[in-house]
């Protein structure tokens, strides 16, 4: 499952999804949205994203784990649109026969989509705002 998605995220759908029988090891990392930056508070975070080209670069992100790692199964929810602090902005499971595999691929995962995948971030403060780029590569994106 790869969901990029306005609601909620679902994380116990996220690790039910990614579940099996098979697996010795689940990883779960779920990313929430934090109260300060910069020294700011945050009132809340935008998300953007291209949808159809942010599934198909998390799809070949997932691709390569499971290249370089013996997936059982994994799942990826991703949130757009307006988010305050403490709601989950993205939720990643992998499972695999033991966790070492699991550690590794999620955290793999977790990089790739924050330096890969296009989808955007403004931080809203109480007196401004500011485009977050993930990676350089995507800054043009964020302008």
């Amino acid at each position: 499952m790869i969901k990029i998605t306005a609601k909620p995220i679902d994380v116990q759908k996220v690790i039910d999804t990614a579940s099996s029988l098979g697996a010795g090891a689940i990883n779960v990392f779920i990313g929430t949205v934090y109260d300060s930056s910069q020294s700011k508070k945050i009132r809340w975070l935008e998300y953007e994203a291209s949808e159809s080209m942010a599934v198909a670069e998390m799809r070949s992100i997932i691709d390569e784990a499971a290249h370089r790692w013996k997936l059982s199964g994994w799942a990826v929810s991703h949130r757009v649109g307006t988010l305050k602090p403490g709601e989950v902005a993205v939720a990643i499971a992998i499972s695999s026969s033991n966790r070492k595999e699991s550690f590794e691929a999620c955290e793999f995962i977790v990089d790739a989509i924050k330096t890969k995948v296009p989808i955007w971030k403004k931080e809203v403060f109480e007196n401004g705002e500011e485009r977050v780029a993930a990676s350089p590569t995507l800054a043009v994106h964020a302008n």
